[in-house]
């Protein structure tokens, strides 16, 4: 499964050390997912990226929102293989602008049949943010190839 981790991000300010660490998670992948990921400078440049992999077939799309359904690794590795079974080729995991996502992308993502994921309740910084659903897409991954990465903790 080809995964892609979208982001806004206006600014210049970023973590190189954050960055890194992401990137690292993400070429940690078990097999056989593969990533890549993208940074854009603004929601409508974001919802055209992913308005191109929704159009090229077969992907399933996780936008980042405080508003949307909390899940557990366990519960978000099901989610993704049940996608995968369901002929998913793609998974698309997308982080928003810092002010949040208009009510336009929204709309959109939701007629998308996007899955809305939140990351708890706390408001985290977007570098922290993308870490951590690299993380959780890893972790996910280690899930559903049997590997002792998660142990069960949650």
């Amino acid at each position: 499964m080809h995964v892609v981790l979208l982001s806004v991000r206006a600014g210049r300010g970023y973590s190189r050390e954050a960055e890194a660490l992401t990137a690292d998670y993400l070429r940690r992948l078990m097999r056989p997912f593969v990533a890549e990921e993208s940074t854009v400078r603004t929601e409508r440049l974001l919802l055209d990226a992913a308005e191109a992999v929704r159009k090229a077939g077969a992907a399933a799309l996780v936008m980042a929102d405080g508003g949307g359904q909390a899940m557990s690794s366990d519960g978000f590795a099901a989610w993704v293989q049940a996608s995968r079974e369901g002929g998913k080729r793609t998974l698309v995991v997308a982080i928003g602008p810092a002010d949040g996502w208009s009510a336009e992308a929204l709309q959109e993502w939701k007629s998308w049949g996007a899955l809305r994921l939140s990351l708890g309740p706390m408001t985290l910084p977007h570098e922290l943010a993308r870490l951590v659903l690299a993380e959780q897409i890893y972790r996910a991954t280690t899930i559903l190839a049997g590997h002792p990465y998660h142990l069960g903790h949650e």
